[in-house]
């Protein structure tokens, strides 16, 4: 072999030994998709909440149910992010439901309680209607898991015609009971005219809330969320009622001693309640003298 051959040669071999070594590590396994906790704000999205026109007026509601980490946290969360968006919260009760509960003796006067429990919360906000679906899609890295939601845009354009024509109707009224009242007559016909025009400023007044509590739904949609977290274990200690009156009660010859006294008693009461019974007695003798005294009399032949 050619010195330039067998220097080719020789300079090949660590590479060769390379490719062979590569060839005969294991293939490296795939990468397996871990699924990433938590609830997508995609999930929190629907048009219901966006859409607007010019010509119509919206009152939007909206309820999700979804399960969290922490209730507590998360229904603290839930109310910071509500007043960064420009809202309040009208309802906030979180509750713990006892689900089974087992106990048992563990010595020394001391029983061991393990209570089975589930957190529950219940909130009730109110963000500006224009800002539902941000406030969703903020609140939905607190969510694990996304049971249920649903989001509504009832068009209220008519309830506000309706509200409007009340309104103007109840102050037509008012505007000509006060012109009959003006007008004079007798004193019968003023007193129902005024009793009317107190009775049409009633109703504008009334109309005038309804209008105004119409407009509060539009501006601010009603948002109602419920929420939970994984079943949960409390243990506790406690005394042991039972244990405590048991280890702590009389001895045996005491209970004896007691349960003998107590015999006596009951039997002197006896006596007692018997002695009291003496007319009894005489009958019950006098009955067994005489029926003694007629099987002793001779039968006659």
């Amino acid at each position: 072999m050619a010195p330039a051959d067998a220097e080719m040669a020789s300079a090949s071999e660590p590479a060769m030994a390379e490719v062979a070594a590569d060839a005969a590590a294991p293939a490296p396994a795939l990468q397996k998709s871990v699924e990433v906790p938590g609830v997508s704000p995609s999930q929190l999205t629907s048009d219901a909440l966006v859409q607007t026109d010019p010509q119509r007026r919206f009152i939007r509601t909206a309820a999700a149910d979804f399960q969290v980490k922490d209730v507590y946290r998360t229904a603290l969360a839930i109310e910071d992010e509500v007043a960064k968006q420009g809202g309040f919260v009208v309802d906030n009760d979180i509750q713990a439901q006892v689900q089974r509960m087992q106990s048992r003796s563990i010595g020394n006067g001391k029983r061991l309680e393990l209570a089975e429990y589930r957190l529950q919360g219940a909130l009730t906000v109110r963000v500006p209607s224009e800002r539902t679906q941000v406030f969703l899609r903020a609140i939905a890295s607190q969510m694990e898991f996304l049971d249920s939601r649903n989001f509504n845009a009832r068009d209220a354009q008519f309830d506000l015609l309706r509200q409007q024509l009340a309104r103007q109707r109840a102050q037509d009224a008012q505007q000509e009971l006060g012109a009959a009242v003006q007008a004079g007559g007798k004193l019968g016909d003023k007193a129902d005219a005024i009793q009317a025009r107190g009775d049409a400023r009633t109703s504008r007044d009334e109309a005038v809330i309804a209008q105004k509590e119409f407009e509060d739904r539009v501006a601010f949609s009603t948002i109602t969320l419920s929420l939970s977290q994984d079943v949960q274990i409390r243990t506790r200690e406690r005394v042991d009622v039972d244990a405590v009156f048991r280890d702590n009660g009389p001895g045996f010859f005491r209970q004896l001693g007691d349960a003998l006294a107590v015999g006596w008693r009951g039997g002197q009461q006896a006596v007692v309640a018997l002695s009291a019974l003496w007319p009894l007695w005489l009958v019950v003798l006098a009955v067994v003298i005489g029926w003694r005294r007629w099987r002793r009399k001779p039968v006659a032949g």
